[in-house]
């Protein structure tokens, strides 16, 4: 009987995941430049619709992941994508930045049906030896450009940042027609609270659930302004992790990769069907209902994301 409720309390639901890096080569089999079993992108798929996904926001981060994410999107209509450069990538801008620029408008015109929002851009102070601030703050700001000229909202990247990257959205604010969601948010609730009253959304994964700290963050931001995603192949909700101890459902996994079977997941490797622990932890430390969340927040994304369908 237990089961049996859990399959239509399961069956109530639909998630749209907003981030997941279906691209990266884990999902070719690849691991640190090394094949470890075939391509699995497809049982990834499989596994995400049966498990209540309804559609996948695939992230692009440069340029040169355009064409494989248009090739994944041509076979499946519940996929879509963001298009625009990762902070970290910035750099790929200076050799030629108008003709970089241009190639960024082309992927979105030639693909204008499937490309839901610009991103992942923003700023990223932790990892400065991939490129230097100045590069970032002025590339960032440059692509605040397409979200203007296409008038899309935004996928949002903010590591160790805030105030710089508040203040460059802050001057740009009357020219953008939409605003988006910060994703993979681990900052604190005054954070929040300044994105909020700013119009974006906060996009939470198992990365923005490690301590107590981003636990009470998290169970304190109004469930209205709320994105769930995976950031897979990484931020999955790990042993180690504070919000662990909230996760109920645990899926077939084997710990070597060599290993690998269809029909199980991979220790290490996170996929879009795991977002069910994301809601599982806001669940648990918010005190309310799976199935009422996931239908918040199923309705904040497709607001923003998909807003023909909204009735």
């Amino acid at each position: 009987m237990k089961r049996l409720l859990a399959r239509t309390i399961s069956s109530m639901m639909k998630f749209i995941d907003i981030g997941a890096n279906l691209t990266d080569p884990m999902y070719q089999g690849i691991y640190n430049g090394s094949s470890k079993h075939e391509p699995d992108l497809s049982q990834v798929l499989e596994r995400s619709w049966a498990g209540g996904l309804d559609k996948i926001i695939v992230t692009v981060g440069t340029l040169s992941d355009c064409e494989a994410t248009f090739n994944i999107l041509e076979n499946d209509e519940r996929l879509f994508a963001t298009v625009g450069c990762h902070p970290t990538r910035c750099g790929e801008f200076l050799a030629d930045p108008e003709t970089y620029f241009a190639s960024l408008c082309r992927q979105i015109e030639e693909h204008r049906d499937r490309v839901v929002a610009i991103g992942e851009c923003g700023l990223d102070y932790d990892r400065l030896h991939f490129c230097e601030k100045e590069v970032q703050q002025k590339y960032f700001e440059k692509q605040l450009e397409l979200a203007a000229k296409y008038e899309l909202p935004l996928f949002l990247h903010c590591r160790n940042a805030h105030d710089d990257f508040t203040e460059i959205l802050a001057r740009n604010m009357d020219r953008l027609p939409k605003r988006g969601v910060v994703h993979t948010f681990d900052g604190t609730l005054e954070a929040a609270k300044a994105l909020i009253v700013n119009g974006f959304y906060i996009g939470l994964n198992g990365c923005s659930l490690k301590t107590e700290d981003n636990l009470t963050v998290a169970a304190q931001i109004p469930d209205e302004w709320i994105m769930v995603e995976t950031d897979s192949p990484w931020c999955e909700i790990r042993p180690s992790h504070a919000g662990s101890k909230h996760v109920k459902t645990k899926y077939p996994t084997v710990k070597k990769k060599e290993k690998w079977e269809p029909s199980s997941l991979i220790a290490g490797r996170c996929e879009p069907v795991m977002i069910s622990q994301v809601l599982e932890v806001l669940a648990s430390i918010k005190g309310k209902p799976m199935v009422e969340l996931a239908d918040q927040y199923y309705r904040n994304t497709v607001k923003i994301f998909f807003p023909k369908e909204v009735v």
